[in-house]
């Protein structure tokens, strides 16, 4: 099967991701989604999904406070450590495998910092809650489980993992939407390979979806479960 001329499946390549960041200062950043000086009025979300932006930090590169508010900020490390502290007094370092969430309520701050030595790769994805305003809450999953769904508090969303080996076949999640990014390895997707970098967004009933499986060793996939936006 032809996934890129599936109805519903929209294969997006590393290579289409906006250029942002700050090279001077050690940051590079690809933009998925419409961010900061990148505007695209078809491209501003996927359901509650508004941002998944891939990060590369360099030793002793960062982003210094800055807020945010009514988001679900998911983080997932790739390589090295990722320093984060907020206004809740929240202090953690977040490495490959953890999974790091901060519900930003009506206002929240926080720093992310490469203390390290080493370079740092991560993903960080937000979504929109169903209800704005409350309280923050933060919370790291360590060494998250590969087909475990991780469900966000505040919108109808659950985000899995999954290290499929070459020919396995990865089941989606049981929701109306799908959305999957390759942190690494390479994988099928019907008859399309996907690599490190490469977006899905899939909107295609499940009994339509082509199937999905593992194609190199070591591979990586990050799959969310997603409903349309209110």
């Amino acid at each position: 099967m032809d996934a890129a001329a599936t109805p519903g499946v929209d294969i997006r390549r590393a290579a289409a991701r906006y250029r942002g960041g700050d090279a001077a200062a050690g940051i590079e950043t690809r933009h998925a989604f419409s961010f900061s000086g990148f505007y695209d009025p078809d491209n501003l979300r996927f359901g509650p999904l508004t941002a998944c932006n891939e990060e590369l930090l360099a030793p002793g590169a960062g982003y210094a406070e800055h807020a945010h508010r009514d988001l679900e900020i998911v983080t997932w490390v790739v390589e090295g450590e990722l320093t984060h502290r907020d206004s809740a007094g929240n202090a953690t370092m977040v490495r490959p495998g953890d999974l790091q969430r901060l519900t930003t309520g009506a206002l929240a701050h926080h720093v992310e910092r490469n203390d390290g030595d080493a370079p740092l790769r991560f993903l960080q994805m937000w979504l929109v809650p169903d209800t704005p305003g409350g309280d923050t809450e933060y919370t790291v999953v360590r060494a998250l489980a590969a087909g475990v769904d991780h469900r966000l508090p505040r919108t109808d969303a659950t985000l899995r993992v999954a290290r499929p080996e070459p020919g396995e076949e990865v089941p989606f999640p049981d929701a109306p939407l799908a959305e999957l990014h390759v942190v690494r390895g390479a994988a099928h997707l019907g008859a399309d390979r996907l690599a490190p970098g490469d977006e899905v967004r899939i909107a295609a009933p499940p009994d339509r979806r082509p199937p999905l499986t593992g194609a190199a060793p070591g591979t990586e996939l990050l799959l969310w479960g997603l409903r349309p936006a209110a």
